[in-house]
């Protein structure tokens, strides 16, 4: 058995750990509670641009009478042989299963990509995807004449030490490439992995059809993963103790009169032709999709970082608590002999 001084070394340690821990844990929730408000904010300007859409869809001609194609190339459909793949993850750790989970579901999103015999380029925003993917595949370089032939999972780009200060410029810049090389045909689909952030205690890893564009107002997910029970309840339990709020949208009514706007049967007056709006809104329709991609993934890693921190507090208090009975047994335990020591010694006598 440890001796009294080198429990109270262990129970001094472990009291620092659960003061840092403690302090991230509020540092957490006070960020968690910005990228929530943040996140919130930015919902019905996506709302009513997606709207807009809907309704110039049956006002505009979006597709040849003739041909029956799309005439805009962001809804072209085409044989999927080469997919981009943008991965999400944070900058940081200490956030419990946050990023083991992104790249778990990223690995198995590029072996379901790959058994379709389709060449996967992967783009990666946050530094903890950067160096696991990085391990694993390699890093495309530029092509030429002579260049061998390259492998069938590449990274292309990578974007650190951007999640705490981006804003729409950023995702837009994203789109805009994104777009370009679409339109080129470079690549036939376009995916993104992110955490999307309902509240606190519902969040869910999704891989999320950014390219081609589907049915306007309606996400195309290929890749789910729910939170366990167990993981909504230590959630909820940090998020009580954090007193961070549990807001599972925004203000309903809010959205739903913003809803009225793409699904009634008005016809409305547009300062710009139909078909012009609508080739115009369809790009940005793309940046506030990645936009919104970053807002919520940057509100979850916080929300699990917190739970994380409030579970690793919890952890060191029973810590703490069983430490001191050790201590307080020790101690017991070098009384007794020392006063058995005395009487026995005092029965030699």
């Amino acid at each position: 058995m440890a001796n009294v001084l080198d429990i109270r070394r262990r129970i001094r340690s472990v009291t620092n750990t659960r003061q840092i821990t403690k302090a991230m844990k509020m540092v957490s929730a006070a960020k968690l509670r910005r990228a929530q408000e943040r996140a919130l904010a930015a919902r019905p300007y996506a709302q009513m641009l997606t709207n807009v859409l809907k309704s110039l869809v049956s006002r505009a001609d979006v597709y040849d009478p003739d041909t029956g194609e799309p005439r805009h190339a962001l809804l072209a459909q085409r044989e999927e042989k080469n997919a981009l793949l943008i991965v999400i993850s944070g900058d940081k750790g200490l956030a419990g299963a946050f990023n083991t989970n992104i790249l778990k579901t990223a690995m198995e999103a590029i072996h379901r990509t790959q058994e379709r015999k389709v060449t996967v380029e992967i783009e990666t925003i946050g530094r903890k995807g950067r160096d696991f993917l990085r391990r694993r595949f390699p890093v495309a370089k530029p092509r030429t004449a002579d260049s061998p032939e390259t492998s069938a999972v590449t990274l292309i780009s990578e974007r650190i030490g951007v999640l705490n200060k981006f804003d729409y410029a950023f995702a837009d810049e994203i789109a805009k490439n994104v777009i370009q090389r679409y339109c080129k045909g470079e690549i036939d689909s376009v995916y993104i992995l992110y955490n999307e952030f309902k509240s606190v205690i519902q969040q869910r890893l999704v891989v999320e059809v950014v390219l081609p564009i589907g049915r306007i107002g309606t996400i195309d997910v290929k890749q789910v993963r729910e939170q366990s029970e167990k993981e909504k309840y230590a959630a909820k339990k940090a998020a009580v103790a954090a007193g961070v709020g549990m807001r599972t949208s925004a203000d309903k009514e809010a959205e739903e009169k913003a809803a009225q706007f793409g699904s009634a049967n008005v016809d409305y007056i547009y300062e710009q032709p139909p078909d012009e709006l609508f080739r115009d809104l369809l790009p940005k329709y793309v940046g506030i999709q990645i936009f919104h991609a970053l807002l919520e993934s940057v509100a979850a890693e916080h929300a699990a970082r917190m739970t994380a921190m409030e579970a690793a507090t919890n952890n060191a208090t029973d810590m703490i608590d069983s430490l001191t009975l050790a201590m307080n047994r020790a101690r017991q335990a070098k009384i007794t002999k020392e006063i058995i020591e005395i009487v026995s010694g005092a029965a030699a006598l």
